[in-house]
């Protein structure tokens, strides 16, 4: 079932990574802006190498860009021929590198998308009723998306990461109000 999906996936994740436009974030069709500094540039390629010298596949992107506005902009990166326990897919870059693991069905996806200390954000597209209802239940991570990215978050609800992903409560939203309220039921009699 699973057969042929791989390579048709990662040429159009290519495909569509070469239409993306790297630049000023506050310029209208930016899909990409700059890094936050120079050391997580220099640690987001240090992970391109990484990759690389465990044997992953750079399919594309990847580069430091030098563009007409100053920033630290990096064109977004994508691996193949990775396995799940290389350091590219065990730890938190936080830049724009993703990397595809290929597996044989959707027990196997599951399972590695859950064998990581992270649980930031996973997703799932399928067409299954059945896999989106299973993933949303048994994902551990602290914020599951089904055909849609896992980036960006709702913010009048709670959100934040399992395990060693995000930090602190999760106070937004109305879920807050009913968290640090406590329901009293008092009687009196006139």
């Amino acid at each position: 079932m699973t057969e042929g999906i791989y390579p048709k996936f990662i040429e159009a994740v290519k495909q569509r990574m070469a239409k993306i436009k790297v630049g000023d974030a506050l310029v209208a069709g930016t899909d990409v802006g700059p890094v936050s500094s120079q050391s997580q540039l220099d640690q987001d390629l240090e992970y391109v190498q990484i990759g690389k010298d465990e044997g992953a596949t750079l399919a594309v992107g990847g580069e430091r860009l030098k563009l007409a506005t100053d920033g630290f902009y990096m064109s977004p990166a994508l691996f193949s021929e990775s396995v799940a326990s290389m350091r590219i897919n065990k730890e938190e870059i936080f830049g724009p590198v993703a990397s595809v693991i290929k597996v044989r069905d959707y027990e196997e996806a599951l399972f590695t998308a859950n064998d990581t200390e992270f649980g930031l954000s996973a997703g799932i597209a399928t067409t299954s009723l059945k896999y989106a209802t299973h993933f949303k239940r048994h994902s551990q991570a602290g914020m599951v998306m089904v055909n849609l990215p896992t980036a960006g978050v709702d913010y009048h609800v709670p959100f934040g990461g399992r395990k060693g992903s995000s930090y602190g409560p999760r106070e937004q939203g109305k879920y807050a109000q009913e968290f640090f309220t406590t329901v009293k039921t008092a009687y009196t009699l006139a």
